[in-house]
């Protein structure tokens, strides 16, 4: 088995065994810290141009399959695991992780310390890294350097879908929306699909002429990648949604650029939220739900009181309970609603799902009034 290393831009080094693929890549190096649900993560377009460190140690058991995947393949940019199963042991398996990641190019290294490495990042935060079976240390550490920050990244549209396609309802069709493809994953339509929703996915760069000229009930924004202050152009087309009055619901990225379109501010997290297992305050409800989050950039806004803006006030309807960062905004005056996490994780946990039933229940108010 080949060595390897993972050098950060701070110049601090690991040495390990290749993983995956073999060669050099590059990316933005972050934690995660979910016990299952690897194969999602790895499909997540969320996660394009980061170098995945998993907390838990042992990735791999359960292998791979054809029915996990979140997208059509894995976009991580690099993948870092402590102790890869030798084997896989499930009854769904149809290959093991290390080939899988092998045949897609993805470079990834095992046998380090990850919480070594997890401390290092949770103290100076996320930054850039890069693996390599084939550069030393020194050679590495140039090319990382020489890396773009993921700050300013405008990666959305890289991620999209190039064509409009349709989700059809399960069973009778009661609604249909138009999604604008951030990096959306396939359980969000799938989620909404059992609740009688027909779903039309349009490209990251749509209109919003594109997105209503169905005559939609509703529009949804979705999770994805990048620094949203550089997707000016997906904030335009919120704000032709918002002038239109009709219903909005936002998850992730769609959350930040649904704040940008109001007026807010976004902002770089030190190390972010990614994982399975973040508690976070409803407070239309006043209830915790234990959330799944992948997001490196927060919305700017006051959590003690509405936040006046060119439509109507907000108000933060969500807040993390470790940090106090804003995890939803609720707009009182416009049809408009957004979470920061993923209520639609295929890996769990579901507390958040009935926030579909949410987006539903706005849709059916605007069709009555």
């Amino acid at each position: 088995m080949s060595e390897a290393l993972l050098v950060l831009e701070d110049g601090r080094t690991f040495r390990g065994e290749a993983y995956g693929a073999v060669g050099t890549t590059v990316g933005e190096a972050v934690f995660a810290t979910g016990m299952t649900g690897y194969q999602e993560t790895l499909t997540d377009p969320s996660y394009a141009g980061q170098i995945v460190v998993m907390t838990a140690p042992h990735i791999g058991n359960t292998g791979v399959n054809d029915e996990d995947d979140e997208s059509s393949r894995i976009w991580v940019a690099g993948y870092v695991v402590r102790d890869p199963a030798r084997r896989p042991a499930n009854w769904r398996a149809t290959g093991t992780l290390d080939d899988e990641l092998r045949e897609q190019g993805v470079v990834g290294i095992s046998g380090i310390d990850t919480r070594a490495l997890t401390r290092h990042l949770r103290e100076r935060g996320a930054m850039r890294a890069g693996i390599s079976s084939e550069l030393d240390a020194e050679q590495l550490l140039e090319k990382v350097q020489a890396a773009e920050s993921m700050v300013g990244a405008d990666l959305a549209p890289t991620v999209s879908t190039d064509e409009r396609y349709v989700v059809p309802a399960v069973g009778e069709r009661r609604y249909q929306i138009a999604a604008l493809d951030l990096g959306i994953k396939t359980a969000t339509p799938r989620h909404l699909a059992e609740l009688g929703v027909e779903t039309h996915v349009l490209p990251a760069t749509a209109t919003a002429e594109e997105l209503l000229a169905a005559g939609p009930d509703g529009v949804f924004l979705s999770n994805g990648p990048g620094d949203p202050a550089a997707a000016d152009y997906a904030v335009e087309t919120v704000k032709g949604v918002l002038d239109a009055r009709r219903p909005l619901f936002g998850i992730c990225f769609g959350n930040q650029i649904l704040g940008r379109a109001l007026g807010l501010g976004t902002y770089k997290l030190r190390f972010g939220h990614r994982g399975l297992n973040q508690p976070v305050l409803d407070r239309v409800t006043n209830s915790v739900r234990v959330t799944s989050h992948n997001h490196g950039f927060a919305v700017d806004a006051a959590l003690d009181r509405p936040t006046d803006t060119p439509y109507g006030q907000v108000e933060v309807s969500h807040v993390g309970l470790n940090d106090d960062v804003v995890e939803g905004l609720r707009c009182l005056e416009v049809p408009a609603f957004s979470v920061q996490f993923h209520p639609e994780s295929a890996a769990g946990p579901h507390d958040a799902a009935p926030l579909f039933q949410r987006f539903v229940d706005l849709m059916e108010e605007q069709r009555s009034a």
